[in-house]
């Protein structure tokens, strides 16, 4: 089953900065992420097999639609991650916890690939 489970990077595209600062906000809300819900079962099982890790990293438009993402989220009972940047305190990404790929993919299948 680890193979199926995978972790959702959300970031926005809107922003114009370098790229390798949009990584670092990914990067922030992944490890927030997995830190936050380390005692969850699918947690430990995507951390046991680090060699086939899956992360699938989308681009989001706008804070405003990564804001309706984790109230969709929420509502699903989807555990996630908001990232804040700061000192600026606004949203630059979002990062759900390990799921089975079939659970989350409904929900974030507006989202295209963070290219």
């Amino acid at each position: 089953m680890a193979n199926n489970i995978v972790q959702y990077v959300i970031v926005r595209g809107d922003l114009k900065w370098p790229t390798g600062a949009l990584i670092g906000q990914g990067c922030h809300a992944s490890v927030a992420a997995i830190y936050k819900y380390l005692n969850e079962p699918e947690t430990a099982e995507y951390l046991a097999n680090l060699d086939r890790m899956t992360k699938l990293v989308l681009k989001a438009e706008s804070e405003e639609q990564i804001l309706k993402t984790s109230e969709l989220l929420t509502v699903n009972q989807i555990k996630h991650y908001l990232w804040r940047e700061q000192p600026e305190n606004y949203v630059t990404s979002l990062a759900t916890a390990p799921y089975d790929r079939n659970i989350l993919r409904p929900l974030l299948q507006d989202y295209k690939l963070f290219r």
